[in-house]
């Protein structure tokens, strides 16, 4: 399994050996908005996406940088996980 910002396509990319499930974001002002995630079908229904969402978390813990969401996955995980809220933009 790895993890990483890929900076240059601007998305966080997991490969967990069913295909990379990626988080595309924008930058503005030192947020991260997210945008779209996507999960190669192999990897549907095994929790991908939300292990990928809890690396995203980390790392913007890490780097205290502000995340704000904007796709219906990002912004579904937030309101089932409300202690994952401390990361929001205000």
């Amino acid at each position: 399994m790895s993890f990483k910002d890929n900076a240059d396509k601007s998305r966080y990319e997991l490969d967990e050996g069913f295909g990379i499930v990626f988080a595309e974001y924008r930058e503005h002002h030192g947020m991260r908005a997210l945008t779209h995630f996507e999960t190669p079908e192999a990897a549907r229904g095994k929790g991908a996406a939300g292990r990928l969402m809890q690396h995203i978390l980390a790392e913007a813990r890490a780097h205290d940088r502000p995340l704000k969401a904007f796709c219906a996955y990002a912004i579904d995980y937030f309101e089932k996980h409300p202690e994952a809220r401390d990361v929001l933009h205000a």
